[in-house]
């Protein structure tokens, strides 16, 4: 079974729609022992990091997700700003991250004179160019493009884990696939038929 993470943060309705148009099992759940039966999680976020992990702090489910993420390796799918908070840290809050992955969150930042150009935050349809072999993008079109809404976004410590970048006035990390753990930038659940299939490989990935 697949539990979408309900902390407070996140398009969780949403999600849990593409799963059931999969004909995939799915919940939500802040509960910890229906987490605990998860065989996959999905981590959604939506928002600031601060407040997003301000209640992730305050379910008390931050031990539980470590045991099954880190230690018993449970399949994991970030998304937007799940994505953000597995990282070390953020520019936007002071308080740090879960640090399963090895980056850091960065605001965009580009000169005045081409803020017509790149606007913050970035919102819209976009490219990742896929730079490393994964289950994660199977049958999905080198030319495909997501629906990404955000303002800051992770620079990673290690290329290699770093599936797919995206352009938006300079390069950044927009897919990661680190052991056990998924993630991307932009939102799957609002991208078509490519988003849809990043979402139904992560419910037929066979866990080790």
């Amino acid at each position: 079974m697949i539990v979408i993470i309900d902390y407070g943060v996140g398009n969780l309705r949403s999600i849990l729609s593409k799963f059931e148009r999969l004909k995939i099992e799915a919940i939500i759940s802040s509960d910890a022992d229906e987490i605990r039966r998860a065989d996959k999680l999905v981590f959604p976020g939506i928002g600031h990091f601060e407040a997003g992990m301000a209640n992730l702090d305050g379910s008390g489910l931050v031990p539980v997700l470590e045991d099954m993420v880190m230690q018993r390796k449970t399949p994991l799918l970030g998304i937007c700003l799940g994505m953000q908070l597995l990282t070390r840290g953020s520019e936007e809050s002071s308080r740090p991250g879960l640090g399963w992955v090895a980056g850091e969150v960065k605001r965009f930042d580009f000169p005045p004179c081409s803020d017509k150009l790149f606007r913050v935050p970035h919102m819209g349809w976009n490219q990742a160019k896929f730079t490393h072999p994964s289950p994660m993008i199977t049958d999905i079109a080198p030319e495909a493009r997501f629906y990404f809404a955000h303002s800051y976004y992770v620079v990673a410590d290690d290329a290699e884990y770093a599936v797919g970048m995206t352009w938006y006035g300079h390069d950044f990390v927009s897919i990661i696939h680190q052991d056990n753990i998924w993630a991307t930038q932009f939102h799957p659940e609002k991208s078509h038929q490519a988003g849809l299939r990043i979402i139904q490989n992560f419910a037929l990935q066979i866990q080790h």
